[in-house]
């Protein structure tokens, strides 16, 4: 197997998922990002595509010498098989690998794992112990369970796209795919709490995820404000509905989010920017009066903009230090080159057949676990004999029949 198999230590402790194995049929973000930060967390992921219609975001850009850099950002540490699902002996060779798996995780429209033989009660009786992670639009139950879903459907349907925007302008997309990530972050919470569970009770089950369910857990306030006020989200652009100064402000060369609302963080502000005075001007001198809007717009903003428009972002942030929340508002290339980021590595190195790209790392960081830290994406099927013949067992006359049958 490859270097990066699960078994795998680094010093003297074993990576906190090495030995549990997981069969990935995902495709796409909603399920391999999932997959993915189990492999960094030492699970063996083998990620399983058709022979001759393997995951279309292969085709996605930036493209290097070995392919696909998107593709490379959400599948390193995988082993890459090949299976035709609708073929017969494509059925029976995945129940094998469901009777030896722990996990099998997929993001297809409900009903399709039923059409083709492999639904949930065919693969719970292959294996009692398996848990089946699937991610889907709007989940496994429900009337709205076989509609069709991407990303911007689960924004759109999970309010995120009627909340985000400039007042008076019409909503606007999130600009991330936002309803793929949280739906691949809960999936990968169900995911584990199955685990714990099964090493209890012995008992698998099916951790059932929504994109719709996983973008309204990421409208903050709007859903209680609606059922005990009966108010509506609207756009808000990047003003925040109640807390002032707490926001997007301009400044000599772009742009800062600054948050100086509570009465101790303005009296902070006042001293950094050589005013202590204004934090006593009985006018502003509390919470509530700044946070009302014709005080603010009359006397707050001015204020600000005073303040920040003659430095530049790199000033301001030495300014606040340690002391208040005035950050700047990074571009993609400053993000890259963040010293905190580099320190807390969160870009990595990825192998992509003969070339090597940086992706971004993993934000979990256990005191005491090792997580991968770099590994190879698969190419289609690189990885068939070791999946097949060394981890499942088939005798090498099958795997060759399974083969030239194009099965795999």
């Amino acid at each position: 197997m490859q270097a990066e198999h699960p078994e795998a230590t680094t010093g003297a402790r074993t990576f906190p998922l090495a030995g549990i194995t997981i069969v990935d049929l995902s495709r796409v973000v909603a399920g391999p990002y999932c997959t993915m930060m189990l492999a960094d967390l030492g699970a063996m992921v083998i990620k399983i595509e058709h022979p001759s219609d393997p995951d279309y975001v292969r085709d996605f850009p930036p493209h290097v010498e070995g392919g696909s850099a998107y593709f490379a950002q959400y599948n390193r540490h995988k082993l890459g098989a090949s299976l035709d699902l609708k073929h017969s002996e494509g059925k029976a060779l995945l129940l094998e690998m469901v009777r030896k798996a722990d996990i099998l995780v997929e993001n297809f429209r409900p009903g399709t794992m039923d059409r083709l033989g492999l639904g949930w009660p065919i693969l719970q009786a292959a294996n009692p112990r398996l848990i089946y992670t699937a991610v889907s639009g709007f989940g496994h139950s429900g009337p709205n369970a076989p509609r069709p879903s991407y990303d911007s459907t689960a924004q759109a349907a999970g309010g995120l796209w009627s909340m985000n925007g400039y007042p008076g302008q019409p909503p606007v997309r999130v600009g991330s795919i936002i309803g793929d990530l949280a739906a691949s972050f809960y999936a990968t919470i169900g995911t584990l709490a199955a685990l714990r569970e099964v090493e209890r009770s012995g008992l698998g089950q099916m951790v059932d995820i929504s994109q719709q369910d996983s973008v309204v857990t990421l409208t903050e306030s709007a859903i209680v404000n609606y059922t005990v006020q009966g108010s509506v989200a609207e756009p808000l652009g990047s003003a925040h509905p109640f807390a002032r100064p707490y926001g997007q402000f301009a400044c000599k060369d772009g742009f800062v989010f600054f948050g100086s609302y509570s009465d101790k963080l303005w009296r902070d502000t006042c001293a950094i920017f050589g005013e202590p005075e204004l934090a006593d001007d009985p006018e502003i001198d509390t919470m509530v009066k700044r946070f009302d809007h014709a005080t603010y717009k009359r006397r707050i903003e001015p204020l600000i903009e005073r303040w920040f428009m003659p430095r530049t972002k790199a000033q301001l942030e030495a300014m606040a230090g340690d002391r208040i929340a005035l950050t700047p508002i990074k571009k993609i290339d400053e993000v890259v080159g963040d010293p905190h980021l580099r320190a807390r590595e969160m870009f990595v190195p990825v192998r992509l057949g003969g070339s090597v790209v940086e992706v971004f790392g993993s934000p979990l960081k256990l005191s005491g676990s090792p997580l991968r830290s770099d590994g190879a994406a698969p190419t289609p099927g690189e990885h068939n004999r070791e999946v097949y013949v060394e981890w499942l067992g088939i005798p090498t006359e099958r795997f060759e029949s399974l083969r030239a049958d194009g099965v795999i």
